[in-house]
């Protein structure tokens, strides 16, 4: 096959003109620019509340290629969002300095706890995905995926305050509801019984009552599932089914300790 087959069978098997990696790169851009100018004291506001419309305009013509769908128009009333958001994001950050005593003061959460990250990141892109806006608040969510190993989809409906704890494997579905003052640890999964395109529409994920705690490693799955107020899940536990208030579940293996070292 000669270079110029081979260049006519890739455009030919290039079926997807709406396909434009632009999107990722310009909304990863966005994404970083809006959290500055929210937390970083040296980002001036009103200057890039401006930049910020700029951008989103130009995200707005890329993501909108259907029929009626005025993308644009959403920016003004977005941005009217944005003070709710931050006292909410703030909140978060309070609670986890308040919390966790690994936290020396609520500046090293914002700038180095990857678990508030990907929170903040989710609140900021729920607003657009309550807009109807495509494409971009999934992308907004996978900048915070690949930063910190936290995968939150946009459209899972989460309370004030959250706290995720070291944050890494941490999976949230779209479909989950996790309400006010609840916590949660490294690789922790709130997700589906299982995946068909038939529960598009349904709720598939499970609801998190308040003043809950789930440690790390454990799974809790489906949409009827509901894990009852002031609950602690323990590390490494499978549920499926729901969980009264007031419960301790725990996953309890035999672990064996054999001294190997040779007496005299």
């Amino acid at each position: 096959m000669n270079l110029d087959t081979v260049i006519k069978e890739i455009k030919n098997n290039k079926k997807l003109p709406n396909l434009k990696f632009e999107i990722k790169e310009r909304t990863e851009a966005f994404t970083k620019h809006l959290f500055y100018t929210l937390f970083d004291e040296d980002t001036e506001v009103e200057e890039n509340i401006k930049k910020l419309g700029q951008e989103f305009e130009t995200l707005a013509d890329l993501v909108c290629w259907k029929p009626n769908t005025p993308c644009r128009n959403i920016w003004e009333e977005y941005i009217e969002k944005l003070p709710e958001i931050l006292q909410k994001l703030n909140a978060d950050a309070r609670a986890i300095a308040e919390n966790d005593p690994a936290a020396n003061s609520v500046e090293e959460v914002c700038l180095s706890y990857p678990g508030f990250f990907a929170i903040a990141i989710y609140r900021l892109s729920h607003e657009f995905y309550q807009f109807g806006l495509p494409l971009v608040p999934r992308l907004m969510t996978e900048c915070a995926h690949n930063l910190t190993g936290t995968d939150i989809n946009p459209g899972a409906k989460i309370g004030v305050p959250f706290f995720i704890d070291h944050a890494t494997g941490v999976v949230i579905g779209e479909t989950a509801i996790i309400k006010d003052n609840v916590k949660i640890y490294q690789g922790v999964t709130l997700g589906a019984l299982y995946v068909d395109r038939n529960l598009r529409k349904l709720k598939r994920h499970p609801t998190i009552e308040d003043n809950v705690t789930i440690y790390a490693n454990a799974t809790i799955l489906g949409g009827e599932t509901v894990i009852g107020a002031n609950s602690v899940i323990g590390g490494n536990v499978w549920l499926t089914k729901s969980v009264p208030a007031n419960s301790m579940v725990s996953h309890t293996p035999q672990i064996n300790i054999k001294n190997t070292a040779q007496h005299e």
